[in-house]
């Protein structure tokens, strides 16, 4: 493989957690990481603008020698990854499916809850890549629009992400 670096992408900051298990597994390679954190989040944007994002974020990645492009981000995984593919000639990878493989390795009683941005959640992305890998699981997904604001912020602890958490969650308990 190219010298080059391997790239990471987010909406924001949550992207981090990929590099530091690239950095884990892959100690001798250069990694960058470009964090949108200008137009975070992503999740109540349109496919339209979070194409033109995720691609315009790609070959600003491509033009700084990466060899890979990992697309680290949810929205963008379900909404832009198929397009990105198909327009750069370098491997790009997203997070859907390792993350639904995860999930399908985890689960004792064939029910996974799902949650994320308005936009991932509508994409219905994680369904189908769970329903592929085993079609007997059944999901229950929640948009979850207030967790990336709390999550950038760093803002976990408390009786407000306590109170969202709450009343996102109880329905899918």
């Amino acid at each position: 493989m190219s010298s080059g670096p391997i790239a990471v992408f987010d909406s924001g900051l949550g992207g981090l957690t990929v590099v530091k298990a690239l950095q884990k597994h892959l100690p001798n390679e250069s990694i960058i990481y470009f964090g949108d954190t200008a137009r975070v989040p992503y999740g109540n944007k349109s496919q339209a603008l979070i194409k033109e994002y995720s691609e315009g974020i790609t070959k600003f990645l491509i033009g700084k020698k990466a060899k890979m492009v990992i697309v680290a981000c949810n929205t963008a995984s379900a909404l832009a990854l198929f397009h990105l593919k198909q327009t750069f000639d370098i491997p790009i990878l997203g997070v859907i499916e390792p993350g639904a493989e995860a999930a399908r390795a985890v689960t004792k009683s064939k029910n996974i809850g799902i949650i994320g941005t308005l936009a991932t959640i509508r994409s219905e992305a994680y369904e189908k890549s769970i329903q592929n890998l085993d079609s007997t699981i059944i999901t229950n997904a929640k948009a979850c629009p207030l967790f990336v604001p709390l999550v950038e912020e760093e803002w976990l602890e408390g009786d407000v992400p306590k109170k969202i958490a709450e009343t996102y969650l109880n329905e899918l308990i």
